[in-house]
């Protein structure tokens, strides 16, 4: 008996938390914050006790994943100098 009520109780806690985080998360997309850190906290806290909250997660994961691969392939590294001895030069 001790058991499922504990068991019920963490999953009402869980959600509540989890639900409260990701509602100030989509929040933060229209206000100032950092929205794309607490949104996956969020689904974190929930994947604790909801499958389809991880598969969530492990979506975004996968596409900041591309995103962050994206940027640094095409973001230009930093210019060499250049020497005065250059053959151009006269």
């Amino acid at each position: 008996m001790f058991n499922v009520a504990y068991r019920l109780a963490r999953r009402i806690a869980i959600s509540i938390l989890g639900f409260s985080v990701l509602a100030v998360g989509i929040a933060m997309m229209v206000l100032p914050g950092p929205a794309f850190i607490v949104i996956p906290i969020g689904l974190g806290i929930l994947g604790l006790e909801y499958a389809w909250a991880r598969r969530w997660l492990k979506t975004v994961k996968e596409k900041a994943e591309a995103l962050a691969r994206t940027v640094t392939k095409s973001s230009p590294g930093p210019t060499p100098p250049k020497s005065e001895d250059s053959p151009g030069k006269s």
